[in-house]
């Protein structure tokens, strides 16, 4: 009896997390249906500052990776207590936190405010949402009821549109395009799938993902969520630096799945992968390629989307509690008591 109260709670938690992916439009559409111009041009300011940790930060990096091409000014992504020391009066910071309690956030805020920034607010409530509301700054709400890295496609849809309107980009229309095309969450899930069958009789190994600079939040992204959902090791390297000292540790045939997560748009870095890939596979390494044909915000949207979907299945497959995080938790109430 007691074996299936345990295994009853176990299923409920699963389908808490597949309930909060298939939301995952839903979450787009809200981002939209709830922004509010700021009104600020990135040509007022010297640099950018995206502050924020795991699921939350997460969004800071790949919107960075949407704009770095055509941005006027440097974007710098920070997920720790504190500022570079640059930053001053000329410093737009942004600051994601889903709880609106993360303590490297809110140690963030008080510097940001400190040294005369603004700053625009992403949040769902907590202490960092008070003080936003304290000092009058720019806030965008997010909703309620969610783990932060099943949260991202508010967070993800609000920067987007800010950075959208800092150079005066349209970008409402993809937006609500990329809304239209993940509504039906089916055919992301069973992509994942797909690619779940290939690896399943490997998955005790651990994962590598190997990315090219542009997919580099993308591959962080499907690291933390494996790492979270999955309770599984999952490491992850760039190219090209990876090939200056990583691929030292490539002989004979590993423990591993290697996922390659890029896109063919510097033949130099191509070839690259080209010749990891001849090198993992004549030892007979498992590779699982995740190839974009360009760096669009809906490519990137629904690779995320699958691989979010993928993570989840390793969960399921290894029969963990996706949904709580206790050594987090627990480290949470050890900084607490100190």
């Amino acid at each position: 009896m007691a074996s299936s109260q345990k295994q009853t709670a176990k299923s409920k938690k699963m389908n808490e997390q597949h309930e909060a992916l298939n939301k995952f439009s839903s979450q787009i559409e809200f981002a939209l249906n709830n922004y509010v111009a700021h009104n600020l041009s990135a040509t007022s300011f010297s640099n950018i500052i995206i502050g924020g940790l795991g699921g939350s930060g997460i969004g800071g990096r790949i919107v960075k990776s949407f704009f770095a091409n055509e941005f006027p000014v440097p974007i710098e992504c920070i997920a720790d207590y504190s500022l570079p020391a640059y930053v001053n009066e000329k410093t737009l910071v942004i600051l994601a936190s889903y709880s609106g309690n993360t303590e490297e956030t809110l140690h963030m805020f008080e510097e940001a405010k400190a040294k005369g920034c603004a700053m625009l607010i992403l949040t769902s409530g907590g202490k960092l949402k008070e003080l936003a509301v304290e000092n009058k700054i720019h806030t965008y709400v997010i909703e309620t009821g969610f783990q932060p890295r099943m949260a991202l496609g508010f967070s993800l849809t609000y920067l987007t549109l800010v950075f959208g309107e800092l150079i005066n980009k349209e970008v409402r229309t993809e937006l609500t395009n990329i809304v239209s095309r993940v509504k039906d969450s089916q055919p992301f899930q069973d992509d994942a799938e797909q690619v779940f069958n290939t690896i399943k009789s490997k998955i005790k190994n651990k994962l590598i993902v190997l990315t090219d600079g542009l997919l580099e939040p993308v591959g962080i992204r499907f690291c933390q969520q494996i790492q979270e959902n999955a309770k599984h090791e999952c490491f992850h390297h760039v190219l090209p630096e990876m090939n200056h000292n990583v691929i030292e540790s490539y002989y004979g045939q590993m423990e591993s799945i290697f996922f390659f997560v890029h896109i063919n748009d510097n033949n130099r870095v191509a070839s690259r992968f080209d010749f990891l890939n001849n090198l993992l596979e004549v030892e007979n390494n498992k590779i699982v390629p995740v190839l974009l044909d360009e760096l669009s915000i809906t490519l990137v949207y629904e690779t995320i989307y699958t691989l979010d979907w993928l993570s989840i299945l390793i969960a399921d497959f290894r029969r963990v509690d996706s949904l709580n995080v206790p050594n987090i938790m627990s480290l949470k109430e050890f900084l607490s008591e100190i």
